[in-house]
């Protein structure tokens, strides 16, 4: 196995693990055996469980922005490209296996005690609300106003980890077709 396969077998491995059970719930020897690779070949990758759980979140946020906004530009308008993305939330939502947003949970999980985690969730989460104040650009309102949008995926986000049902992205959707509509309510 080459260096790009062993990375990817790792990133994989530890992913899966992390987001299933927990961070400080997995270590270092089961993310070996279900990555197929030596311990002292895991380490010579990451140097710590800490390199490890940033490469995680640095690839995932990679491709969940990347999936959304391929999901989002498919829609004509800017108002349908805003409101799609209440409707991809709802998608990711509903996959089997969903637990919430993995820069949250590694917040909760690490943030406190390291500031590099943290610092990563906090640029995925800058990273997020800037693409949507974009979208909410686009669709003709006030960058001022982006917040309030980016505070209904957030809250849906969060809604629906707890509650265990994809609903309130429909619900956070309905909102901001609302607040772009000028109706409160």
């Amino acid at each position: 196995m080459d260096l790009a396969q062993a990375r990817a077998a790792a990133l994989d491995a530890a992913e899966e693990l992390f987001y299933e059970r927990g961070i400080q719930a997995v270590g270092m020897d089961e993310i070996r055996a279900a990555s197929g690779l030596s311990l002292k070949r895991l380490y010579g990758l990451f140097p710590s469980k800490s390199a490890l759980v940033r490469a995680c979140l640095e690839a995932r946020d990679t491709r969940w922005r990347a999936r959304l906004a391929a999901y989002v530009d498919n829609y004509p308008t800017p108002r349908d490209r805003l409101l799609a993305v209440y409707d991809w939330l709802h998608q990711w939502f509903s996959e089997p296996g969903f637990r919430g947003c993995a820069f949250v949970n590694a917040f909760g999980e690490l943030g406190a005690v390291d500031p590099s985690v943290a610092d990563v969730a906090r640029r995925h989460k800058e990273a997020f609300g800037a693409y949507v104040t974009a979208l909410v650009v686009a669709a003709g309102r006030p960058e001022e106003s982006a917040a309030a949008y980016v505070l209904l995926a957030e809250g849906a986000i969060v809604t629906a980890a707890v509650s265990g049902t994809p609903d309130p992205a429909h619900r956070a959707g309905e909102a901001a077709a609302r607040l772009l509509a000028g109706v409160s309510g």
